[in-house]
Formats: structure tokens, C-alpha cells, sequence
């Protein structure tokens, strides 16, 4: 299992559902305001904001709170957020692509750097693990969708790289210029997927033991926790018998 998918899995077992759900809403209603900000408030006219609201639907963010984050984008106090990439190592040499939407550059910086070096990490400079990870686009459809045949081929119609089934669900790949032709198709096929977005899929993983994938998910976590990240990825892979000792 891909290290990202298994460390969302233990943070999920682990966390209080209405502390991890509050969490996950703040950071999609950040997402659909900077993007409605970007591009126009419509949906339609903007692919970014349609991608976001269609994540927040799909994690069940109530109708009222996305169309207040669709607002907040025209007030005129409204915060300027940037988009930063951080990138660095955690324990076991695992590479770590952290996503941040900031107000303040410095402060997110300082939080971020001074995470890696409490939890046996240490940030590097751009680039300096990125090469090891493709920038594509992710679609997940629950195990309801069909079966592993039924999704595969529909992927392979729609113009997909690669399908990753289990018995939690379908992981679809494709390109990250086709996210957007992909899933319209996957949607006409398999009806609407429980998520659509671009991430850094490594190319390979590094394999860490439980008393180093315990260290690295404190590291993990607390970088998820920070309120200016979005998102966060890690080239690691775990056997079930250790990522079952950490879960516990």
C-alpha cells in the first residue's frame, strides 16, 4: 500500500472523527475560497473551484459551508493566500512533499521547519526530493463503484495510467493535464467519484520498520495538523504486521 494512503488510514483510526472532520472542512473551504478568489465564483467557469467543491461534496461539507467559502473569496478583507511547496526527509531517509496555503510566509516556514526537526526530520531546500515523485492526478471511487473489472475498464476508456482496487475502494491515475477529461468520463461510466485531485505519487517507496514508521507518523501527523497545510506526501511503505502495531 502506497505510504500516503496508509498513513491517512492510521491517522483516520486514530483521530477523534469530529476533531479529524472540523480539520478536513477548514482545509477544503480554504481551497474552494482561494480558488473561487483565482479564477470566477462559477463552478462551471472554473475548473480548480469545481474540483474543490466537488471534494467537499464528497466528504459530506454541508452546502452552506461551501457556498460561504464560494463567498468569502469577494470580500474585500479577505486574506491573499499563497501556494508553497516544502520538502525535506523524515525518519528512515522517507521523502516528504509538504502543500501549504499561507497568509504569512514566514510563520508557515518557521511551523513547518520546526516540525520536521522535533519529530527526527529535517527540510531541505525546493527540489530537493520532488524528482521522486510524479505530479498526477488521483480519482478514488468507493468499493460500490463496480468491481475491479468494471473500474479497470472504465479507466482504460477514459484514458487512465494506471488502477490501484481494493477492498476499500478504486484509485485511478492519469495524467495531471488529463485530471479534468478523465474524470468527466469516469463520471459518465462509474457516476460521481468520492475524490478528484492532482498529488505526488512516488515513483518508489522506502521501506521503514514500526519503531521508525511510528516516529515518522508523528512527524506525518503533526505536519496534517498544522492549519496552513493542505496537504502532505511520503515515499514510505510499511508491512501490514508493522503498520497494524502502529494503528494499535
Amino acid at each position: 500500500m502506497a505510504g500516503h494512503s496508509q498513513f491517512k488510514n492510521i491517522m483516520h483510526r486514530k483521530g477523534r472523527q469530529d476533531a479529524v472532520r472540523s480539520k478536513l472542512f477548514s482545509k477544503l473551504s480554504k481551497e474552494i475560497t482561494v480558488a473561487a478568489k483565482m479564477g470566477a465564483p462559477d463552478p462551471d467557469m472554473n475548473p480548480r473551484l469545481r474540483l474543490a467543491i466537488n471534494n467537499a461534496k464528497a466528504q459530506s461539507m454541508p452546502k452552506d459551508n461551501i457556498q460561504r467559502a464560494v463567498n468569502k473569496a469577494s470580500m474585500g478583507d479577505v486574506e491573499n493566500y499563497d501556494e508553497i511547496r516544502y520538502e525535506g526527509y523524515g525518519p528512515g531517509g522517507v521523502a516528504i512533499i509538504v502543500e501549504a496555503l499561507t497568509d504569512n510566509r514566514n510563520r508557515t516556514a518557521s511551523n513547518v521547519r520546526a516540525t520536521f526537526s522535533k519529530n527526527g526530520g529535517a527540510l531541505g531546500e525546493s527540489n530537493t526530493v520532488a524528482f521522486m515523485f510524479d505530479r498526477v492526478g488521483e480519482i478514488v471511487y468507493p468499493a460500490s463503484a463496480g468491481d475491479a473489472d468494471t473500474v479497470m475498464e472504465a479507466a482504460i476508456e477514459a484514458g487512465a495510467d494506471d488502477v490501484v482496487s481494493d477492498e476499500n475502494g478504486h484509485t485511478i491515475y492519469c495524467t495531471f493535464e488529463a485530471i479534468g477529461d478523465v474524470s468527466t468520463a469516469l463520471e459518465k461510466a462509474l457516476g460521481e467519484a468520492e475524490s478528484v485531485k492532482p498529488i505526488w505519487k512516488p515513483q518508489n517507496g522506502t521501506p521503514v520498520d514500526a519503531e521508525k514508521g511510528a516516529t515518522l507518523m508523528k512527524l506525518l501527523a503533526a505536519l496534517d495538523d498544522d492549519d496552513d497545510v493542505q496537504n502532505v506526501y511520503a515515499n514510505f511503505e510499511m508491512s501490514d504486521e508493522d503498520m497494524a502495531k502502529i494503528s494499535d
